[in-house]
């Protein structure tokens, strides 16, 4: 019988070609490393380039005419006083009403006093890179375009940006709305689909048996979770907006000023949504818990749900909560089913249950990418970095929740 290994100078060579195969892939792979991290700084780049920088205004009126000193020195009690003075008594008990004035801070009213008594406007906006690179290029542009605006340093992402709703206005509009609403949003997905998918992988995984019905399930949901996101959307539409309008609306509640196109019928589709990511991703996790527990449950006299209730599902869970986070942070981006269930572009309105109108954050950075003027687009720079924070945040939570789970396992 001859022997099929390579010896002497044929083995080293061998060795040395295996040796050179590994360093190649190796950089290959370094390579696809670096230029994801490249493109994902390009990205990020872009962004944050785009929420800072030099703004062109113009003041309708002098700020000067309204106080002796600068009106960012008054006090909060003195700029009330020139908003009472020059605005409407209707739009100053409107704003009262909004919210007392009492309980704004100093920069709330400064911005209302900007807003309704000088009435500025944005005439042009640069990114953060041109507001360094070409300053003197810049001022020397707007002193010879547009001699009567001012030419000021900006940051679009600021607490007030958080904390104001819509407006038609780039320069007072704020994510307040938008916030609250994808908060919302997917507080209602993940209460509604977290049970759902991970009690539908514990039956297929463990109970369901090898028959055709248990085979065509899981086939089924294989293909849902590849389906475009547009058609979930178009199914919300018709069952949870329009079967079930009566429950959605709120009006087998009581609630009598709404229709399907609520926050709560939003929720539902999304849900929809990620139910086969959850279920796919639960399965595998619970499929990786070696048998050896289960046998060893089953060998103390446990039964097959106290050994899923104490073993399996216990070793699974950190598994669990990586697939969830990913299914999350897939719902949290969606645009098209919100678009279809109907949210909104444009609303002031705070939500204050699952029976209202609503908006979300990507539904407000993609109203605000189509519009013409340049400070559009400012702002919907800043409500990236928000909606990104907020995603971030979410995906921390859950990841540190999963790393406790795996503390108590191991």
């Amino acid at each position: 019988m001859t022997n099929s290994y390579p010896e002497g100078s044929a083995w080293r060579a061998s060795i040395q070609i295996r040796r050179r195969v590994g360093r190649a892939w190796q950089a290959v792979f370094l390579l696809a490393t670096c230029l994801g991290i490249l493109a994902l700084t390009a990205l990020l780049y872009n962004v944050l380039d785009r929420t800072y920088g030099l703004v062109a205004v113009e003041y309708k009126k002098d700020p000067a005419q309204f106080a002796a000193r600068p009106l960012e020195e008054l006090s909060k009690d003195e700029l009330v006083a020139v908003l009472e003075q020059n605005i409407s008594k209707n739009a100053f008990n409107k704003l009262e009403k909004d919210r007392p004035f009492a309980d704004r801070p100093q920069s709330d009213v400064y911005a209302l006093v900007i807003e309704r008594v000088v009435q500025l406007k944005v005439i042009e906006t640069w990114p953060l890179t041109d507001s360094i690179l070409r300053r003197a290029e810049i001022e020397a542009q707007a002193q010879k375009e547009m001699p009567e605006a001012v030419l000021v340093y900006r940051g679009w992402l600021t607490p007030r940006f958080i904390a104001e709703p819509m407006s038609s206005r780039a320069e007072f509009a704020g994510v307040r709305t938008a916030l609250l609403g994808s908060v919302w949003l997917i507080t209602i997905t993940i209460t509604l689909a977290l049970p759902v998918g991970v009690g539908a992988a514990i039956y297929l995984q463990e109970y369901a048996t090898g028959s055709w019905l248990n085979r065509l399930i899981q086939t089924n949901i294989s293909n849902l979770a590849g389906v475009p996101s547009i058609v979930y959307g178009m199914l919300g539409l018709a069952i949870f907006v329009r079967a079930l309008e009566p429950i959605t609306s709120g009006a087998a509640f009581g609630v009598t000023d709404s229709n399907g196109r609520t926050i709560l019928a939003a929720g539902l589709t999304m849900a929809l949504l990620i139910l086969p990511l959850i279920i796919i991703n639960a399965q595998e996790a619970i499929k990786a818990v070696p048998d050896s527990l289960r046998q060893a449950a089953y060998g103390v006299g446990a039964t097959k749900w106290q050994t899923i209730w104490s073993h399996v599902l216990p070793n699974a869970l950190p598994g669990i909560l990586t697939g969830s986070i990913l299914a999350v942070s897939r719902a949290i981006g969606e645009t098209a089913p919100l678009i279809v269930v109907g949210a909104s572009t444009f609303i002031t309105v705070d939500p204050s249950s699952p029976f209202t109108k609503f908006t979300a954050l990507p539904i407000q950075i993609y109203n605000w990418t189509s519009r013409p003027q340049s400070e559009f687009r400012n702002i919907a720079a800043a409500a990236i970095v928000v909606l990104l924070t907020l995603l971030l945040t979410l995906n921390a939570a859950a990841i540190l929740l999963r790393n406790r789970f795996s503390r108590r396992v191991y």
